[in-house]
């Protein structure tokens, strides 16, 4: 005599092959297991950094940022601590050519990069054209923000051929000015650009 299943069987019998498919996966794992990276720190790790086209060897706690080792260990103080936070762009450098907050990435993630900061783009006593730019256009009153909207700039100007105003504005979005001198840092680094074309003034 043929036995039908009850809803209960069934739903018993299909939970026990699924709790067996379950113990087989774990029991054979397809991938292998990922490896974990070792461990720095807590204490003081030797690091170098290479900045403005220098080796610099330091020892730091992992916790340290590189807006830190830069001011209290390189006496490199062009990138400033203002918000600390990543939200003000002050502390602006390039890392391997590009803009970085230098308060929002730890020392030790930049060992071996190449790392510019504003000291780095004259040499000392001189005026790089865009930080040029920003003293006759008076780009600036308290000076806080200067250092990063001049890296900021810097970087555009290198990496974009034929700079507007429209893309100088999108260039400095992450950068904040609390005197709001917008319209003069702009003005400077389009004086910049047509410098660096060979234009006039």
């Amino acid at each position: 005599m043929s036995h039908s299943l009850s809803r209960r069987e069934l739903l018993q019998s299909v939970g026990i092959a699924a709790a067996a498919g379950a113990a087989t996966q774990i029991a054979s794992p397809q991938a292998p297991p990922r490896e974990t990276p070792a461990a720095i720190g807590p204490g003081p790790v030797a690091i170098t950094l290479r900045v403005n086209g220098a080796e610099r060897k330091l020892e730091i706690e992992p916790r340290v940022t590189l807006l830190d080792a830069l001011r209290e260990r390189l006496d490199l103080t062009g990138a400033k601590k203002v918000c600390d936070r990543g939200s003000c762009g002050a502390c602006t450098v390039l890392v391997n050519g590009a803009p970085q907050y230098a308060c929002m990435v730890l020392a030790a993630e930049c060992a071996g990069d190449s790392i510019e900061t504003i000291e780095g783009l004259a040499p000392e006593g001189d005026f790089h054209p865009v930080s040029r730019a920003f003293a006759e256009c008076d780009a600036l009153q308290c000076g806080f923000c200067t250092p990063g909207f001049v890296m900021t700039i810097t970087h555009h100007l290198r990496t974009e051929k034929s700079p507007t105003l429209e893309t100088v504005r999108a260039a400095c979005k992450g950068n904040l000015c609390r005197c709001g001198t917008y319209t003069k840092v702009f003005e400077a680094a389009l004086l910049a650009a047509t410098r660096a074309a060979g234009g006039g003034r």
